[in-house]
């Protein structure tokens, strides 16, 4: 079960709003739909639960690039709302590294179905992703959740803590 939220920040404090983010299929399309949600170029947090699993949160300040912080990589990149958040170069990679190139592949005539003698499965793309936080972990300091206690947060409950943290608990919860 998946859980999204946009919290603004405003002049009279935040302001949450659901999102469905079955129209989002990159992060630039989700950077936009935050943005859209502060006219006036405020800070406009993205927060996404998976239940017990992962969380993750996306920073848009106006024009700036989007910050991200993901709890858990590698349960996140098993999610299609996960993927749309690790991205490259969030994942240290270089553009183009998600496929193996012919070089590198191992054409011993297994490719035509023919089972192979070791129990080598060359590793997969998820399997390259870290079980452990990626991204920005100092995302919300300014905002009063420091790096330390970002990193504590259980997936289960951290979008409320974050919220309490922000002194916007009761908003998120009318969304929720």
């Amino acid at each position: 079960m998946y859980f999204a939220a946009l919290l603004a920040r405003t002049e009279d404090g935040w302001e949450a709003s659901d999102t469905e983010l079955d129209d989002v299929e990159t992060l630039s399309d989700l950077a936009d739909l935050a943005r859209e949600a502060s006219p006036d170029d405020d800070t406009v947090l993205v927060l996404i639960e998976q239940e017990d699993a992962w969380f993750g949160v996306v920073r848009i300040d106006g024009e700036d690039d989007p910050r991200i912080y993901v709890s858990d990589a590698a349960a996140a990149a098993r999610s299609s709302y996960g993927e749309i958040l690790l991205t490259n170069e969030l994942l240290g990679r270089e553009p183009g590294d998600d496929g193996a190139d012919l070089d590198s592949l191992d054409l011993d005539g297994t490719e035509d179905g023919e089972p192979a003698d070791d129990n080598d499965d060359g590793g997969t793309a998820a399997e390259a992703v870290p079980h452990s936080p990626v991204g920005d972990s100092e995302i919300l300091d300014d905002l009063g959740v420091t790096e330390k206690e970002l990193r504590a947060l259980d997936a289960d409950d951290a979008l409320s803590s974050i919220a309490e943290a922000l002194g916007a608990s009761e908003v998120l919860e009318t969304v929720r």
